[in-house]
């Protein structure tokens, strides 16, 4: 049964030692500089990043690699996650597609033919490591002699970087163009990378051969949003990694006897991010 169509349990809140996370992804720094900024002023963890099991008490990331970013530079001992397992029947897989904006398509194209292992051709191919849509609706292969998953994301990694560095990075899951143009006028490009499984997700943390940046877009009924937990508890280095989250699970329960959480089932849309 598809996980939408039955409801969500209630999250899976724990306080863990920050540096059992492991990113599957790198940190994107037009994101996580003005984070960390927020983080170091603010007093409360908004949303928890979500997190899956990867053995031995190791945690994988699965959303929330600029939270852990963050959290890690400014030296947390202890973050706030969700958790939320690859086979519980709650999580899925799937793929933004990046829009590169602020920029000129003839420059995008010229940075990333300089990379020398990277070409571009006219048309779709089906070995590409990911492809390009202009707004005139011509779509380019980017191909690469790559072997592997590993040397795949190395690839996508130089090229994410040429317009990470260069452009300004947005994110989108529509699918047609025609709508991407409309709701962003300043984009000259829309990335599409190929699909990835919770395997290759899983490896790309274990043996740090990191995807770029928003591209894995993984999907979580009973996402907890607006947790607000405060952020002295998580700096607190003399409290006892079990109290915590015996204070944790304290303060759920009386969110939950007073009402204060609530679950919506619907897809949504946050305007507060």
């Amino acid at each position: 049964m598809p996980p939408h169509t039955i409801d969500a349990p209630q999250p899976d809140l724990r306080i863990v030692l920050t540096e059992t996370l492991h990113p599957h992804e790198e940190h994107d720094s037009q994101r996580s500089r003005p984070l960390m900024e927020r983080l170091s002023k603010e007093t409360v963890v908004i949303n928890p990043p979500i997190v899956a099991p990867m053995g031995a008490s190791q945690l994988l990331v699965l959303d929330g690699a600029n939270r852990f970013h963050a959290f890690s530079h400014l030296g947390y001992p202890h973050i706030l996650v969700q958790v939320a397992p690859y086979d519980s029947g709650f999580v899925e897989l799937k793929t933004w597609r990046h829009l590169v904006c602020d920029w000129r398509f003839e420059d995008l194209v010229q940075h990333i033919n300089q990379l020398g292992d990277i070409q571009i051709t006219k048309g779709q191919n089906s070995s590409a490591i990911a492809h390009i849509i202009a707004r005139t609706g011509d779509v380019w292969a980017m191909t690469s002699p790559v072997d592997n998953t590993h040397e795949r994301n190395a690839a996508l990694r130089r090229v994410v970087a040429v317009y990470q560095q260069n452009a300004t990075l947005q994110r989108t899951a529509l699918a047609e163009p025609e709508e991407i143009w409309q709701l962003h006028p300043t984009a000259i490009a829309i990335i599409e990378f190929p699909h990835y499984q919770p395997a290759d997700i899983i490896a790309a943390a274990r043996f740090r051969a990191y995807l770029p940046p928003g591209i894995s877009r993984h999907i979580i009924q009973g996402r907890a949003l607006k947790v607000n937990y405060p952020l002295e508890i998580l700096r607190d280095k003399s409290t006892s990694l079990s109290d915590k989250n015996q204070q944790l699970q304290a303060w759920v329960q009386q969110k939950l006897t007073n009402r204060q959480i609530r679950y919506y089932a619907e897809s949504s849309y946050l305007f507060d991010e």
